[in-house]
Formats: C-alpha cells, structure tokens, sequence
C-alpha cells in the first residue's frame, strides 16, 4: 500500500513539473512543447544528481509499463480523420515503417556497442578485482 501511494505522489509530482514547464514554454513563446522541454530538464536534473531518481522511480517505472494505454486515445482519434488516411495513407505507413526500422537498428547498434564497451571494461580490468566478486 505503501508503494503505491509513492508511486501516485511521484505521478503527481511529473505531472506538476510537466505542467509548470508547459506554461513556461507558452510565456516564453516556445515551438518546444512543455513535455518535451520537460523531460530535458528533468533528464539534466537527474545527470546532475539535483533530482535523485529514488524520488521518482515508482512513478516513472508504472508510466512506463502503461505507455501503451496512452496511445489508444491517439490512435482511436485517427478514426476522424478517414479521408486524410484515404489520400496520404501510404506516406503515412511508409514514413511509420521507414521510423520503426531506423529506430530499431539504431537501438540495437547501441545496444551492442554497449555490450562491447562493457565486455571491454570487464577484460581489461584488474584480475584480483574480478576474483574478490566470485
């Protein structure tokens, strides 16, 4: 019980901060939406050690995990627009492709030099280092 109400706190403390920084961006006359300004910023709070992620990993995990709930009133949406699919669906599916698979292969080009930069670490480091986790 009680990491759910930490979990709902933090929710609502990432929706504040998204909701004060969508303001900021609207009287600072921003093309930057405040969500996205938003999740700068918090990226930069969080590398500076200012926000500590304690303070926000229940939260953050569960919005996470739910992502794809907020995708189904977007997409539901979609439905209104029928004539926009009809003259520009196949840009739309090619352009929803074409992302997907850049995304994916930038993901795993990541991942694996990642990986590689992790194995090298572990090769290169001091044997009775290694020997004292066993």
């Amino acid at each position: 019980m009680k990491k759910i109400f930490i979990g709902c706190l933090q929710i609502m403390i990432l929706c504040i901060f998204t909701y004060i920084l969508g303001e900021v961006s609207e009287w600072l006359h921003l093309n930057i939406p405040g969500s996205i300004l938003g999740l700068v910023i918090l990226f930069i709070l969080l590398q500076t050690k200012v926000v500590k992620l304690k303070w926000i990993e229940v939260g953050g995990n569960w919005l996470v995990t739910e992502l794809l709930l907020f995708f189904v009133p977007s997409a539901v949406g979609i439905i209104q627009y029928k004539h926009l699919l009809m003259d520009n669906g196949l840009k739309i599916i090619a352009v929803i492709v074409i992302s997907s698979a850049i995304v994916m292969i930038c993901s795993g080009l990541l991942a694996e030099k990642m990986a590689k930069q992790k194995e090298g670490k572990i090769k290169n480091a001091d044997p009775t280092v290694l020997n004292s986790h066993r």
